[in-house]
C-alpha cells in the first residue's frame, strides 16, 4: 500500500534504514537518502513509502532543496522489484511536485560500475537523461590544528548578510540560489571574512541519530568568490570546518563535488577527503 506522509515518525525510519541497508547489501554503491533531512521533516515536507503490512518495500524521498529543480531519491526492496513498486512511487509523486511549482526533477541514483544497475535501468526506463554526476567523499585524518591565514575569520551568518550569501553562491555555482533560511535544526550558515569583506561561505549540517548512522557533519554550499580566489582562502576554511565538525563530535564529515569540477576535485582530496561513492543525477520533467 502507498502511503504518502508529511513528517516520518521513529517507525517509517527504522524501516527505512533498514530498508536502505537490504538494498546497498543487494546492490553495492550507497544511497544519497540524505538523512540529516530526512530525521528533520516537518508537516511541511512529504515522502512516499510502499507498505506490505508492516514491512516496508519501497521508499521515495522529495528533497525540495530551492527552485526550479527537485531532487527524487529512493530504494524498493531487491524481492519486490519489476512488480511496478519505482514506477507507482515516482508517479505518485510528479504532481506533489509539479504543485509546488518545481520545473525539473532530478533523480538520484547511486553510480556503479555494473551494467545491471538497478537504479540507472530504473532511470532509462522512465525515460529519464543524464544531467550530471558527482562524487562522494569522506575526510580521512583531521587537518592540523593551525589556521592557515589568521586575517581570513570564520563567523556564524548574521541576518544581515542574507545578500552575501546569495551573492557568493551565485559566483561559485551560478544561477539565482535560494536563501530563503540561513540556519535550519542541525544546518548552520557560516561566512568567511577577510578585512571586512565577505569572500565566502559555507553551510554545515549535523545528524546521525537514526539508528545505524553514526555522528556525521556535511560540507553543503561551499564557495569563495572568484575575485578572491588563488589565495589559499578555500582550503583555510575548509580545515577550518573539518575541524570544528570533529570537535562537535562527528564520527564522519562527507562532501559532495561534481565529477566534472576538477579544481574543487583537487582541494578536497589534497585536505585528506577520500573518494567512497557517487551518485548520478537523472532529469525528468515533472
Amino acid at each position: 500500500m502507498l502511503t504518502v506522509t508529511h513528517g516520518l515518525d521513529s517507525r517509517a525510519l527504522t524501516a527505512i534504514a533498514a530498508l536502505e541497508r537490504e538494498v546497498v547489501a543487494a546492490d553495492g554503491g550507497r544511497l544519497k537518502l540524505e538523512w540529516g533531512v530526512l530525521e528533520r521533516r516537518t508537516t511541511f515536507d512529504v515522502d512516499l513509502l510502499w507498505w506490505d503490512g508492516d514491512r516496508l518495500l519501497g521508499f521515495l524521498g522529495v528533497y525540495a532543496f530551492g527552485p526550479p529543480d527537485v531532487e527524487l531519491a529512493g530504494m524498493v526492496a531487491p524481492a519486490a522489484r519489476r512488480r511496478g513498486v519505482g514506477t507507482a512511487l515516482l508517479e505518485s509523486a510528479r504532481p506533489l511536485v509539479r504543485a509546488r511549482g518545481y520545473e525539473r526533477l532530478l533523480l538520484v541514483t547511486p553510480t556503479v560500475a555494473a551494467p545491471s544497475s538497478a537504479g540507472r535501468a530504473f532511470a532509462q526506463r522512465q525515460g529519464a537523461e543524464l544531467d550530471h554526476s558527482e562524487h562522494f567523499l569522506v575526510l580521512g585524518a583531521t587537518p592540523g590544528g593551525v589556521d592557515r591565514n589568521p586575517d581570513v575569520v570564520l563567523r556564524v551568518a548574521r541576518e544581515q548578510d542574507r545578500g552575501d550569501v546569495r551573492r557568493l553562491l551565485k559566483g561559485a555555482f551560478g544561477g539565482d540560489p535560494q536563501v530563503d533560511v540561513l540556519h535550519r535544526h542541525g544546518d548552520t550558515t557560516y561566512v568567511a571574512e577577510l578585512a571586512g569583506v565577505a569572500v565566502g561561505t559555507v553551510r554545515l549540517s549535523l545528524h546521525g541519530t537514526s539508528e545505524g548512522h553514526p555522528a556525521t557533519g556535511a560540507v553543503y554550499g561551499f564557495g569563495v568568490d572568484p575575485a578572491y580566489q588563488g589565495r589559499g582562502i578555500g582550503r583555510d576554511v575548509l580545515e577550518r570546518c573539518c575541524r570544528l565538525l570533529r570537535a562537535q563530535g562527528c564520527d564522519r564529515v562527507t562532501l559532495e563535488v561534481e565529477t566534472a569540477n576538477d579544481t574543487a576535485l583537487g582541494l578536497y582530496l589534497s585536505a585528506g577527503f577520500v573518494k567512497e561513492a557517487g551518485e548520478d543525477y537523472w532529469a525528468l520533467v515533472p
